[in-house]
């Protein structure tokens, strides 16, 4: 049996240290055909992303995969990192942390095909239904907090 790696587990650990002191966790990644962000916000080849639990939702960060949504110019993206892809873990006030070796990256478990970055439908707002020419079109109005 392989052995397997540390590395989801030091970017648990390195996570857990900055949110028990207060700091902002930042992950780098370098993103590749299986890394699923918004390409606006890749600079030479490379996303720097906040993964605070304020930052996040569904927060998952797996021994392969880390996954969450999180807000871009205001609209929700869900994202998908694959662990491999992930060069760097620190925190944001201090610059402590680890940096990684990048690793090649498995595909999507899904199959070939990744998940589309598809923006999360706002909370209290009814997804639009496919049925048909009569369906009922989606509100312009925006739920401002």
């Amino acid at each position: 049996m392989q052995e397997s790696s540390t590395k989801p587990y030091l970017i648990r650990a390195l996570h857990e240290w900055c949110t028990d002191n207060g700091y902002t966790p930042y992950l780098v990644v370098t993103v590749d055909d299986n890394t699923v962000v918004p390409l606006a916000h890749v600079h030479d080849g490379q996303i720097t992303l906040n993964i605070s639990h304020l930052a996040t939702n569904r927060l998952t960060l797996g021994n392969e995969y880390i996954e969450f949504e999180s807000r871009f110019n205001g609209a929700v993206e869900h994202l998908f990192i694959p662990v491999g892809a992930v060069s760097a873990v620190y925190a944001r006030e201090t610059g402590a942390g680890m940096g990684f070796e990048v690793v090649a990256s498995r595909p999507y478990p899904g199959g070939d095909e990744q998940p589309a970055p598809q923006p999360a439908p706002a909370s209290g707002t009814p997804a639009p239904s496919d049925d048909g020419p009569d369906a009922p079109k989606p509100s312009h109005l925006k739920v401002v907090k």
